[in-house]
């Protein structure tokens, strides 16, 4: 690289450089998920080759075919899991998302007492793994009767603070010259906060979305929901795959299963979310 009339250039051994160095990172980082792609399709003797084998060498659907009789055989419907899981993680996102916005809004754009102080509280809850709360939070759901209820998986979702905290922190590059021109022209706060500021801090909420929806996808609702018609699809795969080694391949499947969702969910908000924060850097 070298600089011209105060521009910085590359050459096109240095474009060529990264380019290659990209690639390299990009294979080495998807590694692990074509392993388990490979792991899905191999029959029961490959899984148990020693020294293990990356690649199959002769691909079956037999893993997938047991997994879908176990599924058939099961005295709750396949379906009713699935519905459970989907409305835990369509629930949970959305209200994580428009209560985090809200509040963040609310914390951003306007200065009240203590409003300071309740900032600093998320960021110190951030600092709690989800371990060192899972004993004062099932003895309120408990006292509130939701134990064994969709509520008790849902609800703690949308107060999680890492949305609050990434929210606000979006929020706050919003300039207040451009609020202050919306209130002038009659907008209340509801409109300003719907029509001016979200489409500004869309990087914001795409990201959130992925990451709840990761990690509600994956819930087993292990502590909260004991009625096995509540129980979400991740629970049901997980007791399929833990039969033993007569399972390992269903057990493959199950992994590759359960990862195929939340990946086509980022692959296709990750390009929204690239685009979005190229173009949305507006400050004052």
């Amino acid at each position: 690289m070298r600089l011209r009339s105060g521009k910085l250039n590359r050459s096109v051994q240095g474009d060529a450089f990264l380019m290659l160095l990209l690639l390299f990172a990009a294979a080495f980082m998807s590694l692990p998920l074509i392993y388990t792609i490979s792991n899905a399709f191999k029959p029961m003797n490959e899984l148990f080759l020693f020294p293990p084998q990356f690649f199959v060498r002769n691909p079956t659907l037999d893993n997938f075919r047991d997994l879908f009789i176990l599924m058939s055989n099961s005295w709750v419907p396949f379906t009713r899991y699935a519905f459970n899981t989907a409305m835990i993680t369509v629930l949970g996102t959305g209200g994580h998302v428009l209560l985090a916005s809200m509040a963040a809004y609310a914390l951003s754009q306007h200065r009240f007492p203590g409003s300071n102080f309740f900032f600093a509280i998320i960021i110190l809850s951030l600092m709690f793994a989800p371990q060192v709360t899972a004993i004062p939070n099932y003895l309120i759901m408990a006292r509130l009767g939701w134990v064994d209820n969709y509520l008790a998986v849902v609800v703690p979702a949308w107060g999680m603070s890492l949305g609050l905290y990434l929210m606000k922190q979006f929020m706050d590059q919003v300039p207040q010259s451009l609020l202050e021109s919306a209130r002038m022209d009659g907008a209340n706060e509801f409109m300003v906060y719907w029509n001016i500021v979200m489409p500004i801090v869309r990087p914001a909420w795409l990201t959130l979305i992925i990451l709840s929806f990761q990690q509600l996808w994956g819930l087993t609702g292990g502590q909260f929901l004991y009625s096995e018609h509540l129980k979400p699809l991740p629970y049901a795969l997980q007791q399929i795959a833990a039969g033993g080694i007569a399972r390992a391949g269903v057990a493959a499947a199950v992994s590759l299963v359960m990862m195929i969702v939340p990946v086509t969910v980022f692959v296709f908000n990750q390009s929204k979310v690239v685009e979005t924060m190229g173009t949305s850097g507006i400050k004052e």
